[in-house]
């Protein structure tokens, strides 16, 4: 065939290739999450010693606006200060939800278990997150409270301003935040674990 030919042959082919190129492959849907506080009470509970029903009903209050404003995932404070908003054989549970650090729901139930039951409910994801390091404000560990991990290895923190924090050096504080988290995971259905920026401790004023 005559090179002249080829030409409009050719300018024929690559006009279609450019006209049928598939799109560029988009994500299956945005990531939206939003940040739900433990700690101080900030977003839930509302207030220490809420009974059960008042906490299962604020959570649920919350995922219903979550939902409701097309988010698509909760990344929900589960360990807020060496302590454990849902049932840990490792760590004590909050005062955040009783008032009373190791003292769990009465009645009992597991608040990590019911966000993630209710959150795929809605179809959202529920991230649980931690804070790796920070321990406690000196003043709200009971001398009476003798299970706690500062309390036992006070060796692995080191205390600066009005807070403690572990020693991330420590090879053993590494391998307790392993440990949680493999706890998680192993029992609940969790679909993400987040740390947040509490790696070390921020600048006192003055």
């Amino acid at each position: 065939m005559p090179y002249r030919r080829l030409v409009p042959l050719l300018f024929l082919l690559l006009t279609a290739c450019s006209l049928f190129r598939p799109a560029p492959r988009l994500p299956e849907r945005e990531f939206r999450g939003v940040w739900l506080t433990t700690v101080n009470n900030a977003d839930w509970p509302s207030r220490q010693g809420l009974s059960t029903e008042q906490q299962k009903d604020e959570m649920r209050t919350l995922l219903d606006c979550i939902s409701g404003t097309f988010l698509n995932a909760v990344i929900f404070h589960v360990r807020p200060n060496s302590d454990a908003l849902y049932d840990s054989k490792i760590e004590p549970w909050s005062d955040y939800l009783s008032g009373e650090l190791g003292k769990a729901p009465e009645p009992y139930y597991d608040p990590l278990a019911y966000a993630v039951e209710e959150a795929h409910k809605r179809g959202l994801e529920l991230h649980a997150w931690l804070n790796p390091y920070r321990t406690r404000n000196p003043l709200t560990i009971p001398a009476s409270y003798r299970d706690h991990m500062a309390v036992k290895h006070p060796e692995y923190v080191r205390q600066y301003g009005r807070y403690w924090w572990y020693d991330p050096g420590e090879p053993e504080v590494r391998a307790n935040v392993v440990e949680i988290v493999r706890d998680i995971v192993r029992r609940y259905d969790v679909d993400a674990i987040h740390f947040d920026d509490y790696f070390y401790p921020y600048p006192e004023d003055g």
